[in-house]
């Protein structure tokens, strides 16, 4: 075993995915919990759990003294960040450093420099990689960015200097919208990650976000795994996902070009471990150097499933000092993975969140599906935290295959008690455009925008009301409390011995 016992800085699903990669070497988990995830899924799973603090996550999961304690406490030798809270904090390496215990993830020096957007750009210059047209340096004053705006053209992006997300972000079309988002960008940054510094970057109209997933370890080996194409965002955050890119399946001359810079990038900045480098993509197939991620991504299942290497094995090993087991020549990619980000929120209603009590989960199975889950039956997602719940991904030969067989897992996906993204993700996959790969960062806000007002039910909402109605109808409710709309009693009779 390369490690003694790992404790995982973080929560919901990726605390769960990374307690079972641990099982799987044989390496006891320790999960840290707030108070207000006592019950939470992954502490139920680990080997051993520490409270770190009250529900805020100021106050729990962004505690580097408290995550450092409950590692020590429970005589963990490594801590696994995950990805959030404190995953690209360069305090936390630097603490596990001095404690004695060791970062599965990137250097200090590494992410410091990853973590400066500024920064970043003007070492990807330096290296030969394409970024987008901007600053290099932070904005100091409004007047700056009045004439660097004018210098690259509208429309341009205000964007945080230490930081992602879409946080400390605005999309200015126009002159006399400028000083309005060079404050709010400002503050938002201020607030988000204690630094208001802004910079300035073109934007590009339409562009594709291709990232490629980047390997290394200690002894300076780098490698590339292929990219992923992340072009469907609302308000800058990604929702579905997958490998390989629909570009590059078009364009495969795209795969070697953006590897090998990638690569470049992750030698530039001194990197080992997991790392995602992120590039846009213009409409005559340039790309550009967008940012680094220095951690591991929401969206690594897709990578996993068709080069068939597990990324969090892989970081433990890295992490224990083991060189990489793979050159660039033996990966080899198979088939089409796409992955949709369940939430707990109402699609129906501006996305707001909807936490609350779980009734019913109806999990989608069968051949190529993979579900990362944080939730159970009977739990309460709390309101305090990214409402996240898990991610649905599918695996098959082609992409058409893939998108199919997400139909259909969609459409066997159930949670009933709260709110969810599953209905958007229903009518999403039906369009032509997500069929045929069609993709751009600009495609979901267009989408919905010729969507307005409450949408109806279909199918899938009735489905998950009459599991409700049927587990109500076990607590003794009478009939009056059934949904106004009767499910079928075929259906009704077919799910009362999944009940039981």
């Amino acid at each position: 075993m390369p490690f003694r016992k790992i404790l995982i800085a973080n929560r919901g699903e990726i605390a769960v995915r990374i307690i079972r990669a641990c099982r799987e070497l044989g390496i006891p988990s320790v999960a840290v919990y707030s108070e207000v995830d006592r019950a939470a899924l992954h502490v139920r799973m680990a080997d051993h759990a520490v409270p770190i603090g009250p529900a805020p996550s100021a106050e729990s999961y962004l505690r580097v003294d408290r995550i450092i304690d409950a590692a020590l406490q429970a005589g963990a030798d490594a801590i696994h960040p995950g990805y959030g809270f404190l995953s690209e904090n360069p305090a936390l390496p630097r603490a596990c450093r001095q404690a004695g215990v060791v970062f599965i993830g990137p250097s200090t020096a590494s992410m410091e420099l990853m973590g400066s957007k500024t920064r970043a750009r003007e070492t990807m210059i330096a290296a030969g990689v394409p970024v987008v047209p901007g600053s290099t340096q932070p904005v100091e004053s409004l007047d700056q960015a009045l004439a660097l705006a004018r210098q690259f053209g509208y429309p341009v992006l205000v964007k945080a200097a230490a930081g992602g997300g879409g946080k400390g972000m605005r999309l200015v079309e126009t002159e006399p919208d400028l000083p309005a988002a060079f404050r709010d960008a400002a503050s938002e940054a201020q607030r988000a990650f204690g630094d208001p510094s802004v910079y300035l970057e073109k934007c590009l109209r339409r562009p594709r976000h291709v990232e490629i997933q980047v390997l290394g370890d200690l002894h300076g080996n780098l490698i590339h795994l292929g990219e992923r194409e992340c072009s469907l965002q609302r308000r800058h955050q990604k929702v579905v996902e997958e490998c390989p890119s629909p570009l590059v399946m078009q364009s495969p001359e795209l795969r070697p070009s953006m590897g090998d810079a990638a690569v470049r990038v992750a030698r530039a900045a001194g990197y080992h471990n997991a790392g995602t480098v992120e590039f846009l993509v213009d409409q005559d197939g340039r790309f550009y150097f967008l940012e680094m991620n220095t951690r591991l991504q929401v969206e690594h299942p897709t990578t996993e499933m068709v080069t068939g290497l597990d990324l969090v094995h892989e970081q433990i090993r890295i992490a224990a000092g083991q060189p990489l087991r793979c050159r660039q020549q033996d990966i080899v990619w198979r088939g089409s993975a796409i992955e949709c980000r369940i939430y707990a929120e109402d699609p129906d209603n501006q996305f707001f969140p909807s936490p609350g009590k779980i009734l019913a989960i109806d999990p989608p199975a069968g051949p190529g599906v993979r579900l990362d889950s944080g939730a159970y039956p009977g739990w309460t997602v709390p309101l305090e935290y990214d409402p996240l719940l898990a991610k649905l991904v599918v695996w098959a030969p082609s992409r058409e295959t893939a998108v199919a067989r997400l139909a259909r897992a969609l459409d066997e996906y159930f949670i009933s008690g709260i709110k969810t993204n599953l209905s958007f993700f229903r009518r999403l996959v039906e369009t032509r455009e997500f069929r045929a790969g069609e993709l751009d960062t600009e495609f979901l806000d267009r989408w919905m925008a010729q969507r307005p007002g409450i949408q109806p039910a279909d199918a899938g909402e009735e489905r998950a009301a009459a599991l409700a109605a049927a587990l109500e109808s076990r607590k003794g409710r009478t009939a009056d409390s059934a949904p106004a709309v009767e499910p079928s009693q075929w259906k009704t009779e077919g799910r009362r011995d999944l009940l039981r």
